[in-house]
């Protein structure tokens, strides 16, 4: 499929090659400018979505664009049943010279959070488990917990050799607060006959069970220290057309800054993009590994994808493996990759900014490479984790529609298609910049 796709892609792109696409000329922004886009959806369990997403560059005189000197990117969403996610993140090169800092907050406030267990395939997944019409039907809420987060970041960068090799350096403060979903709040305004039973979820069995160990049941407090190196070569950071990114970094929670869970992890990440037909197609690949070199990790730091730029959630869902469920694949040590074809199908200047839209065709991939180890002494565990099957290849193929506003803007629509029954079926994601 996805082979299928990128080949029409290179076809359509060869045939615009030199034609207005390619002719177009960009006009340089200065000053102020501001981009937004209203955040709206549906969910039957968590209710109406709505909040606004975006961002305000400075591009001062314009002698460095597409190039910023100070970005500020806002996201404040809710859910009407309490849901709610609010963002700020400023970044610039100029507010210290030399330096790149980026500052980050973040408030998540999820009811239902995913949660299928550890070790990607052994992880026991059955769908008919939330699916009201089966007869195996436990809870629409099975597979969720409710999960609060609070995420402060400060993420340092600086040039070693030109702007190509640098350093980098940060510290998040990293608050988490789990505990099961409140059903009831859950059950408000629902008909009787579509209430949702009042049961055990998979994670209070794991409490029950010893999976989870009883100290770390609730979340709490992780303070991370973070160093390595980026080489960077990008011809332009939202969307390359050519060039490397590349980082290797070290991910500590030492005991000295407060840690109650003391640990290290070692992050490799590199990523190439390669033009096909200039200003229209390009392709870019992600490989990435990352894990645990020292200490021991609590079970709810482990569904996170780390990057110099941001903490993503675990392998599956819109930034890792698109189509997958959201932090199917959980783990110690694990290794993921994207390969993506980007066709910039149509350019345009209105309402004085410039405006590209592309189309993308993609494949995504990941494992576990070390599991992450629990207590399995209960009978009851024993007999529900033997359920699961052997860790292998996790993968998905689907296809995505992005605008972009003055080439730092981005925002898209993403479709993703599992391989495999096990990992779910398909994920329709509105999303916010390309992948990587």
């Amino acid at each position: 499929m996805t082979v299928f796709i990128t080949q029409h892609l290179v076809m359509m792109a060869q045939k615009l090659n030199g034609d207005t696409i390619v002719r177009f000329h960009e006009k340089t922004k200065k000053g102020l400018n501001f981009a937004a886009l209203p955040a709206l959806g549906y969910d039957s369990d968590l209710g109406f979505n709505y909040g606004i997403v975006g961002n305000v560059y400075h591009y001062g005189d314009g002698s460095i664009y597409p190039r910023y000197k100070h970005s500020l990117f806002f996201e404040f969403s809710r859910y009407t049943k309490g849901s709610t996610k609010s963002t700020i993140c400023y970044d610039s090169e100029y507010l210290i010279p030399k330096i790149r800092v980026t500052i980050q907050a973040n408030r998540t406030n999820e009811q239902a959070a995913n949660f299928f267990g550890f070790n990607g395939y052994n992880a026991y997944y059955n769908p008919d488990f939330e699916n009201k019409n089966s007869t195996s039907y436990i809870s629409k809420m099975y597979y969720r917990y409710d999960r609060k987060q609070t995420q402060i970041d400060l993420g340092l960068q600086g040039n070693v050799i030109d702007r190509k090799l640098r350093w980098l350096g940060g510290f998040t403060y990293f608050k988490t607060n789990i505990k099961t979903v409140n059903v009831d709040r859950l059950n408000r305004g629902r008909k009787s006959t579509d209430k949702l039973p009042d049961t055990l979820l998979l994670y209070d069995k794991f409490i029950g069970w010893g999976v989870i160990p009883y100290n770390q049941k609730n979340g709490g407090i992780t303070n991370l220290l973070r160093l390595g190196l980026v080489y960077d070569t990008r011809d332009n950071e939202p969307n390359p057309m050519k060039g490397l990114w590349s980082e290797m970094m070290i991910v500590a929670a030492p005991p000295l800054i407060g840690n109650k869970f003391a640990y290290a992890r070692l992050v490799i990440t590199h990523r190439q993009y390669f033009t096909l037909v200039k200003k229209v197609l390009n392709v870019a690949y992600r490989l990435s590994y990352q894990g645990k070199i020292a200490g021991n990790m609590p079970f709810y730091m482990l569904p996170y994808a780390i990057n110099s730029d941001a903490f993503r959630d675990g392998l599956g869902g819109s930034r890792t493996i698109r189509g997958v469920l959201r932090n199917r694949v959980v783990g110690q040590d694990f290794v993921y990759g994207n390969v993506e074809m980007r066709w910039k199908c149509l350019y345009m200047y209105i309402f004085k900014q410039n405006i590209y839209f592309a189309l993308t065709g993609f494949t995504d991939f990941g494992r576990i490479t070390r599991k992450y180890k629990y207590d399995t002494t209960n009978p009851d565990a024993i007999d529900y984790l033997s359920k699961g099957s052997a860790e292998t290849w996790h993968s998905s193929y689907g296809v995505g529609f992005y605008g972009a506003m003055n080439q730092n803007f981005v925002g898209g629509l993403t479709y993703g298609v599992a391989t495999n029954p096990k990992d779910g079926k398909n994920g329709i994601y509105i999303v916010l910049d390309f992948l990587f």
